[in-house]
C-alpha cells in the first residue's frame, strides 16, 4: 500500500478519539471489501487486544435503519410479475417472458425514483404525459387499438409502482430505493435509539439523496461523523469531475457551517511516475501488466503495495496467463463473468439442444448433429462422456438429423452421465433443473482436488451451481416457470449474475480487482489496464424508460454523473500511488476497440509540476520473417519409410504432384499416413460429389467392358441412370439427407452431369466412332528401372478408363471441376516437375507410363473430360514445341515422349528420394 493511507489515517484517527470506547463506534464504508483493510490498519496500530468496532458497507447500514431485508433482482422480477397479474384482466396478460424485458427496465426506474426520494406518482405521470404529447394526442380519433394499448400501458405505471411498493413491505424485503425511501422514513426512529456511541462515515464520493438526507440527520445531532478524501486539485477546480458531488456536499450541507469539512489532502500534486502505454488488443495490455508485475519483483517493490485494475473483466484470463511464474500469493477481487464460464456455455448448449429438439418434432424428439458434437466436444464433457465411437459413427454416416432413439441405439452402451445429457426433457421443470444440477455435481465428482486447473474449473462449476439451486427454489415458489421457454428466458437473465469468486489472500500479495472493488483503498504501484472509451469510463448507456431531460430535471443522475464516478475512483487510484502505468488499446477497429480513454488526455493538458509523465507506443516485437518454412531433414527412419513406400505400394500420380505442391503434405499424408479427420458432411464437398459421378459411371459400363458400344447400349444407361446415381448417392453420403436443400441441388447436379456425359457419348457413335471399353477404375501398376535411380520404384494408381477408340488406345481421367484444353499443352520438358500447373498432363503421362506394357504397340492418347466444360469433349495431352513454331502438335504419346517424360520422372524421385533435400514447406 501507499506510505500512509487513507485507512491508516482513518485507523489513527477513530484510535484518537475513541480509544476506550471503539466497540460502540459503527465505521459505514463504501464497500464491504474495505472493511478487512481497516481492520488491518487498526491492527498496525493497537499493542494491545481491543474489541473492534463494527465496521459495516452502506447497504447493510441501510437495511439495518429500515428493517427490511433486501431481495435479489429475480426474485423481484417473480413478485413484480405477481402484483402484474393481479392488475392486467387476463386477456391482456403478457406470458413471462415478454413481460421480463419491459419489467427489468422498469424495476431500475423504480429503484432510481426512490432513491433519489422523488414523487413517483409526479414522475410516472409525468412519462404518461408525455407519451401523450409525442405520439398520438393530437389526433385522439385515428387511435388504433395497438395505440390505446400502448397509451394504458404508461397509465398503468403509477397503479404497478404502488402495488408492489406495498406487496413487498407486507412480505418485508424491497429493493434497494425501496430500503432506502424506508430508512428515510424511519430515520428519527432510529437515531432515537442510537443513545451510545458514534457513526463515522469514510471514504464516500457520489451520495443518493436518501444517504444524503440520512447521513446529514445524524451529523445534525451529532451522532455522526464524514471523513471524505478529496485532494485539493479536484476540490479546487470547479470543472474538474472528479470533485464533483463533493464540492456540492462541501457548499451545500448546513452542517459545515459549524462543523470542519474532513478530509481535503494535497497528494495528487506530489512526485508521480505516470506512463501511458498504447499497445495493439487485449492480449498486449495483458502481456505489458505480465512483464510490468516482473519489473517491480526485480526493483525490489513488495508487491502487497501493488494493484492491477481491470477496466474490463475479460482481462482477467490474459492477464493471469500473463502473469510471472514467480508471482506467489495472489488475490483475485472481482466477478468474472459468466458469458465465458465454461459450465455456463456447456448449459446453454444443453438448452439449445433440447429445445431445438422438441421445437423440431416433440413426436420423435429430433436432434441436430452440431448440436449433439457441440455437448460431446465441450471440455468438460468429452473427457467422461465415453463417447468417442460414438462421434465416429455420426461423422463416418454423415447422420445430420437423428431420432432421438437413434442416437440410443447408435450408442447403446450410454453411461449414467451420458444419459443425464441427453435425456429426454419432458417438459416439467422441476425435473430439467434437478437434471442440470446432477450433471453439474457429476462434473465435480470427476475433478481432482489437487490438480490446480481443476480447483479453477470447480470455481465456475459452483458459480452456476448456485444459480440452477436458486431457480430450483424460485420453482417451487412461482408457478409462472411452468415451460422450458419461459425457464430457459429466467436462466438467461440471472446467469448474468453468476459472478465466479475466485479464492485468495486479500492482505497478501499482487491485489487484481476491478474499477468498483478499488474504492477506499490506496497502494504504491498501480497498473490500470483498458483506458479507452467506453471501457474507462463506460460511456453512455441509456437503460431507463425516463428520457436524458427529465432526468436533468428531477435530479436523477445520468451519464454524466457516472463518468464523474469513473473519474473519481480513477484520480483516487492515482492520488497516493508513486509508479502509474495506464495502458489502452491502440486499435481504433474491432471487438474491443475505441478511443483513448478522456483521462488520459485530461492527465497531459493538467499535468503537475512534480509528474513525470510518458507516453509510449509498445508494438509487438516482429522477426524478420513472419513465418519460417517448416522445414524436416530426411532422418535414417525418413528414409528407410520411404524406401518401403517406392519398393511396396509405390508413388501414385496423386502423390508425386502433391509433393510439387508442397513437400510437407506429402511428408504428413504419405510419410506418417495422416489423414485428415473425418467429419460430417452437411453439404455434399466437391470431392464427394466427383466420387459419385466416378462411381455412377462406372456402373452404368461395367456390363460392357470388352465390347464395342452400341446406340442402344447407351439409351439402356440412360433409363439407368437416375437410380444409379440415387444409389451411389446413398453409399457415399450415408445418412445425410439428399431430399432437400443444397443436397437436393448436388444430387440434380450430379444427375446432369452423367446425362451430358452420355449423351456426349451418344452424339460420337452417331458419329461414327467405334469405341470399346476396355477397363474402368483399374488399378495399374509398374516397376520403374532406370540406372538414375538408387533402386527401382513403383508407380501406381487409379485409371478412371480405358478403352479402344478408332483404333487407338485412349486413357481417360473424369475431372468435377473445370479444365481447360491449354491446360493439358505442353511446350518444354524441361522443368516440367517443378510447376504445379502442370500437375494434369504429369497424371496424363503416369498413367500412360503405367498402361504402356499392355498397349500391343497401339497408338495411345491420354486426356481429361471436364464435368464443368463438357462442350470441349476428350481433351487430350499434346505437346507444342515452345521455340520451333512450325513444328506440328503431337498428341500421340509415342515412346520417345514417355522417355522425355521418364527422364522428368526420375529427377522428380530422385529429388523425393535424396537424403540431402529435406522435405521444406512452401509458402503459396
Amino acid at each position: 500500500m501507499a506510505d500512509v493511507t487513507f485507512l491508516d489515517k482513518l485507523s489513527t484517527q477513530l484510535i484518537q478519539d475513541y480509544d476506550n470506547n471503539l466497540p460502540d463506534v459503527v465505521v459505514v464504508l463504501p464497500n464491504k471489501r474495505a472493511r478487512i483493510f481497516l481492520l488491518e490498519a487498526l491492527k498496525k496500530q493497537l499493542s494491545q487486544t481491543v474489541f473492534a468496532p463494527k465496521i459495516i458497507s452502506i447497504e447493510d447500514f441501510v437495511q439495518d435503519v429500515a428493517g427490511i431485508r433486501s431481495i435479489d433482482t429475480i426474485g423481484l422480477l417473480f413478485e413484480f410479475h405477481t402484483v402484474y397479474l393481479g392488475l392486467t384482466p387476463k386477456e391482456k396478460q403478457q406470458p413471462f417472458e415478454t413481460f421480463a424485458n419491459w419489467a427489468k427496465t422498469l424495476l431500475q426506474d423504480f429503484n432510481e425514483i426512490d432513491r433519489y426520494l422523488l414523487d413517483p406518482k409526479h414522475v410516472l405521470s409525468y412519462l404518461e404525459n408525455i407519451q401523450e404529447i409525442e405520439h398520438w394526442a393530437v389526433d385522439v380519433d385515428k387511435r388504433t387499438t395497438m395505440i390505446e394499448n400502448y397509451l394504458e400501458f404508461w397509465k398503468l405505471l403509477p397503479s404497478y409502482y404502488n402495488a408492489l411498493y406495498a406487496h413487498l413491505l407486507e412480505k418485508g424485503s424491497g429493493y434497494q430505493g425501496l430500503i432506502y425511501r424506508e430508512a428515510v422514513k424511519n430515520i428519527h426512529h432510529f437515531s432515537n435509539s442510537f443513545t451510545k456511541g458514534q457513526m463515522v462515515f469514510a471514504g464516500f464520493n457520489a451520495l443518493n439523496a436518501a444517504e444524503e438526507k440520512i447521513i446529514q440527520h445524524l451529523m445534525s445531532l451529532g451522532q455522526a461523523k464524514v471523513y471524505w478524501d478529496i485532494d485539493y486539485v479536484f476540490l479546487n477546480d470547479p470543472y474538474h469531475d472528479a470533485g464533483l458531488f463533493i464540492r456540492r456536499f462541501k457548499k451545500e450541507w448546513k452542517q459545515y457551517a459549524l462543523q470542519p469539512f474532513e478530509w481535503i489532502t494535497n497528494e495528487f500534486s506530489e512526485p508521480k511516475n505516470i506512463h501511458i502505454i498504447g499497445t495493439p488488443k487485449t492480449v498486449g495490455q495483458a502481456k505489458i501488466a505480465g512483464e510490468l508485475v516482473e519489473q517491480f519483483q526485480k526493483e525490489g517493490y513488495s508487491l502487497d503495495k501493488t494493484a492491477l485494475v481491470l477496466g474490463e473483466e475479460s482481462m482477467l484470463i490474459p492477464l493471469l496467463y500473463s502473469l510471472p511464474k514467480s508471482v506467489g500469493a495472489l488475490n483475485i477481487t472481482m466477478g468474472y463473468s459468466s458469458k465465458n464460464n465454461p459450465a455456463q456455455l456447456l448449459l446453454q448448449k444443453l438448452f439449445k439442444l433440447h429445445t431445438n429438439a422438441i421445437n423440431r418434432s416433440e413426436k420423435s424428439y429430433t436432434l441436430y448433429y452440431r448440436e449433439v458434437m457441440d455437448v460431446l466436444t465441450h471440455p468438460l464433457v468429452e473427457p467422461y462422456s465415453g463417447a468417442k465411437e460414438l462421434i465416429e459413427l455420426i461423422n463416418s454416416n454423415n447422420f445430420t438429423f437423428f431420432s432421438h432413439s437413434k442416437l440410443y441405439e447408435l450408442h447403446a452402451s450410454a453411461s449414467p452421465f451420458f444419459r443425464l445429457l441427453f435425456d429426454r426433457w419432458d417438459g416439467n421443470v422441476g425435473d430439467i433443473l434437478k437434471r442440470l444440477s446432477d450433471i453439474l455435481v457429476t462434473l465435480k465428482g470427476f475433478m481432482s482436488n489437487d490438480e490446480e486447473e481443476d480447483k479453477i474449473t470447480k470455481a465456475f462449476l459452483y458459480s452456476i451451481f448456485k444459480v440452477i439451486n436458486k431457480l430450483i427454489n424460485y420453482y417451487e415458489e412461482h408457478p409462472q416457470m411452468d415451460s422450458i421457454a419461459v425457464l430457459y428466458t429466467i436462466y438467461k437473465q440471472v446467469i448474468d449474475l453468476a459472478e465466479v469468486s475466485f479464492e485468495g489472500e486479500p492482505l497478501s500479495g499482487l491485489q487484481i480487482m476491478g474499477v468498483l472493488e478499488s474504492r477506499v483503498l490506496d497502494f504504491e504501484n498501480v497498473v490500470i489496464t483498458s483506458m479507452n472509451e467506453g471501457k474507462f469510463p463506460a460511456g453512455k448507456t441509456q437503460n431507463s424508460f425516463i428520457p436524458y431531460d427529465v432526468k436533468r430535471e428531477l435530479g436523477l443522475p445520468t451519464y454524466k454523473e457516472k463518468d464523474a464516478i469513473y473519474s473519481f475512483h480513477f484520480y483516487h487510484l492515482l492520488m497516493r500511488a508513486k509508479n502509474i502505468y495506464l495502458l489502452y488499446n491502440t486499435e481504433s477497429e474491432g471487438l474491443d476497440a475505441g478511443e483513448r480513454s478522456r483521462f488520459l488526455t485530461q492527465l497531459e493538458i493538467e499535468k503537475q509540476p512534480k509528474h513525470n509523465l510518458v507516453s509510449q507506443i509498445y508494438n509487438a516485437v516482429l522477426p524478420p520473417k513472419a513465418y519460417e518454412p517448416m522445414v524436416i531433414p530426411k532422418t535414417q527412419k525418413v528414409m528407410d519409410r520411404l524406401r518401403e513406400i517406392a519398393t511396396g505400394k509405390g508413388f501414385s500420380p496423386s502423390a508425386l504432384t502433391g509433393y510439387i505442391r508442397n513437400p510437407m503434405q506429402f511428408y504428413y499424408q504419405r510419410v506418417l499416413s495422416i489423414r485428415e479427420v473425418e467429419e460430417v458432411e452437411e453439404s455434399v464437398a466437391l470431392n464427394t460429389l466427383g466420387t459419385i459421378i466416378h462411381g455412377s459411371l462406372e456402373v452404368l459400363y461395367t456390363p460392357y467392358i470388352g465390347k464395342f458400344l452400341e446406340v442402344q447400349d447407351i439409351d439402356a444407361m440412360t433409363t439407368l441412370a437416375d437410380g444409379v446415381v440415387l444409389d451411389n448417392f446413398k453409399k457415399e453420403y450415408k445418412e445425410g439427407e439428399i431430399k432437400k436443400g443444397r443436397n437436393l441441388l448436388a444430387f440434380e447436379v450430379a444427375k446432369r452431369n452423367v446425362h451430358n456425359f452420355l449423351k456426349l457419348e451418344k452424339k460420337l457413335l452417331l458419329d461414327g466412332d467405334a469405341v470399346k471399353i476396355l477397363a474402368l477404375e483399374k488399378e495399374e501398376k509398374r516397376l520403374l528401372e532406370d540406372e538414375r535411380l538408387p533402386y527401382p520404384v513403383m508407380i501406381s494408381g487409379n485409371i478412371d478408363r480405358i478403352e479402344e477408340r478408332n483404333g487407338r488406345i485412349r486413357i481417360t481421367d473424369y475431372k468435377t471441376g473445370k479444365v481447360e484444353k491449354n491446360n493439358l499443352v505442353l511446350k518444354t520438358w524441361e522443368g516440367l516437375t517443378e510447376d504445379i500447373k502442370n500437375e494434369k498432363i504429369i497424371q496424363l503421362l503416369t498413367y500412360a507410363f503405367m498402361y504402356e506394357p499392355h498397349g500391343e504397340d497401339k497408338e495411345t492418347e491420354a486426356g481429361i473430360i471436364s464435368f464443368k466444360n463438357m462442350k470441349s469433349g476428350f481433351m487430350n495431352f499434346a505437346f507444342k514445341d515452345g521455340f520451333d513454331k512450325s513444328a506440328p502438335v503431337q498428341d500421340i504419346i509415342d515412346s520417345d515422349v514417355l522417355a522425355e517424360f521418364k527422364t522428368q520422372l526420375v529427377t522428380l524421385i530422385n529429388e523425393i528420394l535424396n537424403a540431402d533435400i529435406p522435405f521444406e514447406e512452401k509458402i503459396v
